[in-house]
């Protein structure tokens, strides 16, 4: 695997793999890499010729109130992790690469409608500097297809959109969560949690599971099943952020008759915000 940290450097990398007719499958990163990171470079190894990643702790994403220098950066192990699993290419910028005239970016893109509600209501701006940092790594990179992550599935919806809107020819594909043994959603995050606190994060999946199945064969009403998560999590010791069900394709209130729905989770445990999602089709 080959490390770049310019834009110009990867660039010219890739030029001459285009000249040999090489598709370019792309898995963006923020580092502190986990095997559900690697899950995602295994898949993008199936989907084309040539695999590029990149580690980019993104300041637009993190609000004042987050402690953006406080985020794990584990670069030389994630290397190793990239080099094992088959990626070809690492792009590694530091912030003044990314954004040369600051940590910022005179231009911002939003997806109107997904970007403000649930972690977008919670975390202000976040999806702001998501959808801007993306739209600038598929400017370098040109990919012919990017994999991310089903965790964060309202992020992946906010760029399925975005990618549409700004008629880019980049192919999005969202990879299952991967899980540990007990149910816990795989996430960067977890390293904050104590291992009492990891225990008790299984709740959460559990507890959408829960959902799930009261939705299916109970009378209960949406609001009703949500209020009963929300006191489950809270008895173990979660503080609660969100939990909502929401219709698959636009993350809006599903109507009656909507049959694809997504159950989207986040609360705190300890210093940890952790965030999961389940999915699934009613009869």
């Amino acid at each position: 695997m080959k490390t770049f940290h310019t834009v110009t450097e990867l660039r010219a990398a890739l030029k001459v793999e285009r000249l040999k007719d090489k598709s370019i499958i792309f898995v963006p990163t923020m580092g502190n890499l986990h095997d559900g990171h690697m899950s995602l470079i295994r898949r993008a190894r199936e989907e084309g010729d040539i695999v590029v990643s990149s580690i980019f702790v993104n300041p637009m994403q993190f609000s004042a109130s987050e402690d953006l220098e406080r985020y794990p950066k584990t670069l030389e192990a994630d290397k190793e992790a990239l080099n094992a699993n088959g990626c070809d290419y690492l792009f590694a910028p530091d912030a003044s690469e990314m954004y040369p005239d600051s940590k910022q970016s005179q231009t911002e893109i939003e997806v109107i409608g997904l970007s403000d509600i649930l972690c977008g209501e919670s975390r202000p701006g976040h999806f702001v500097g998501v959808s801007t940092v993306v739209t600038k790594l598929f400017n370098i990179v040109q990919p012919d297809c990017a994999i991310f992550g089903d965790k964060d599935f309202q992020q992946l919806k906010v760029i399925e959109n975005m990618t549409r809107d700004l008629s880019s020819n980049v192919r999005v594909i969202g990879v299952e969560t991967a899980r540990n043994d007990n149910g816990l959603a795989m996430s960067s995050r977890n390293g904050y949690l104590t291992e009492e606190e990891k225990h008790i994060a299984t709740a959460m999946y559990q507890t959408l599971l829960w959902a799930k199945e009261a939705l299916i064969t109970s009378s209960a009403s949406h609001e009703d099943i949500r209020e009963q998560a929300q006191q489950k999590l809270e008895a173990v010791g979660f503080r609660r952020d969100y939990f909502e069900i929401r219709a698959q394709n636009n993350l809006q209130t599903p109507s009656e008759e909507e049959k694809s729905l997504v159950i989207l989770a986040a609360a705190y445990l300890g210093s940890a915000r952790l965030i999961d999602n389940v999915r699934f089709e009613l009869a």
